[in-house]
């Protein structure tokens, strides 16, 4: 999506410049032919073309999802340029007054024109014309793929396998911008509920996800995908009407619609901003469940969170239930967590601050990851690698403080040849054919494939640290 400026004095484009990149695509578009290589030999992407016209706006390929942004200096034509954008089928349309006696102007253009928001030049400062772009840029989206699943007689949100609280929040939430209930858009997924913190937080705001199978999934007539993309689920899914994620874009798939943010702490926030966008009522239950999805994948906004995402827990907080969520957050500890966490202590190996653990046949994926979380809490531990076998595949977390190296850029070097490995900074996750893993790095027994994989996040610190003392050498004064 990109926004189009149409302007006639440079201090007005100078300002929006500032105030809109890099927040968006910003195209200017200007009667005069003068200014226009005058900004342009600024650096600004800059047509000329008679604003009043609509056949200047199908040249600049305006459609309904391009945000225009509409100077009002009080010169003549500013109906026959607000018709023009509609004529060519601008449907975002902001006008900027310039001039200070627009009262008048104002109440004759929203009549005219009711879908046109009217804004002062004031309020280009402090951000709230970001935030008001961004938001009808989220609107126009949402909008869309409501109309396309409106006429679906049954809708699939899938999750991925054991769904967490930000895939089920985010289920939740969409089901209710699509407007539908838990018989016509059902939550699903190939694997269940097992972590007892899941489960808890499904039992207590009565969220039901119901386990489907590959082969039902052509009962449905719509299929949208939260906190997961489709290579997920390897070769039984290439296509989905619509994915919403935070974890970084994949390839190999087409969607109809699709909104990936891998900046974002959470998918839930993203939500929360489809909610807001299209002033959805949130229910207490929606929003405490976006609310407790937040603070779990961000580990309460010390694991990457944003400015977005601090926005909208506290949008959420006022609508939340608080003790229902102190409820959910109960001890996570069990006797079965405990009985690995043992075993994979046992197991481990920890050197130069990287806590390396394989655990043999396990149960559940969630342990593995459990455990990389629960040895990341140890002194003097930076890095945490955890592996277990589930299903005849290798499951590897990987976890780290966020300030060292990538720990997504780790998996994706030294196993994406072998499976499905990718992540954020600081988590990612490798699955791999167990076999294959032993022949490529010639580990036979548990101890090899510990010390391998110690080994590979050990170079693989080192050659990140390597060039970081280099530009530190070259800092330092020279010897006389």
């Amino acid at each position: 999506m990109k926004c189009l400026v149409v302007c006639q004095s440079e201090l007005v484009a100078r300002m929006l410049e500032t105030a809109l990149v890099p927040g968006f695509p910003v195209q200017f578009l200007v009667e005069s032919r003068t200014l226009a290589r005058r900004l342009h030999d600024g650096g600004l992407d800059v047509l000329a073309g008679d604003p009043r016209r609509t056949d200047t706006y199908l040249k600049v390929d305006l459609d309904p999802t391009t945000c225009v942004l509409l100077e009002d200096g009080a010169r003549p034509g500013l109906r026959r340029t607000l018709s023009a954008i509609r004529d060519a089928g601008g449907t975002l349309v902001y006008v900027l007054a310039t001039n200070t006696a627009s009262a008048k102007r104002e109440d004759e253009v929203r009549a005219a024109f009711p879908e046109v928001t009217y804004l002062s030049l004031a309020e280009l400062f402090g951000g709230p014309l970001v935030t008001q772009v961004g938001r009808s840029l989220t609107r126009a989206r949402v909008q869309q793929y409501q109309r396309y699943f409106a006429d679906a007689d049954r809708v699939l949100i899938l999750l991925h396998n054991d769904p967490d609280p930000d895939a089920m929040a985010s289920g939740l939430a969409l089901r209710s911008i699509l407007r539908r209930t838990k018989a016509t858009a059902i939550l699903g997924t190939l694997q269940g509920v097992t972590r007892p913190e899941n489960l808890r937080m499904a039992n207590m705001l009565d969220i039901q996800v119901e386990s489907i199978t590959a082969a039902s999934l052509a009962e449905f007539d719509r299929v949208a995908m939260v906190d997961v993309q489709p290579h997920y689920f390897g070769e039984m899914l290439d296509h989905a009407d619509l994915v919403i994620d935070h974890h970084p874009p994949q390839p190999g798939y087409s969607a109809v619609f699709r909104d990936i943010r891998s900046e974002y702490g959470s998918t839930s926030t993203i939500l929360t901003e489809h909610l807001r966008a299209v002033d959805v009522n949130i229910s207490e239950r929606t929003a405490t469940a976006l609310l407790y999805a937040i603070k779990s994948d961000t580990l309460f906004f010390n694991r990457q969170a944003t400015r977005e995402d601090l926005e909208a827990f506290s949008f959420l907080y006022s609508l939340a239930d608080a003790t229902l969520i102190r409820k959910m957050e109960g001890s996570e500890i069990t006797l079965e967590r405990l009985r690995h966490v043992v075993k994979a202590l046992e197991a481990g190996r920890l050197d130069q601050q990287v806590f390396c653990s394989y655990m043999g046949e396990t149960p559940r994926e969630d342990l593995i990851a459990y455990i990389a979380d629960f040895f990341l809490e140890l002194e003097d531990v930076k890095w945490t690698i955890v592996a277990g076998v589930v299903n005849q595949k290798l499951v590897m977390s990987v976890r780290n403080l966020g300030y060292t190296r990538n720990a997504g850029e780790f998996v994706r070097k030294y196993f994406s040849d072998l499976g499905s490995a990718g992540g954020h900074r600081s988590m990612a996750k490798a699955v791999v054919p167990l076999d294959d893993f032993r022949a490529k790095f010639k580990a036979d027994d548990a101890q090899g494939i510990v010390d391998r994989v110690h080994d590979l996040a050990v170079q693989f610190l080192r050659e990140h640290q390597a060039p970081e003392r280099r530009k530190e050498k070259e800092k330092e004064p020279a010897r006389q």
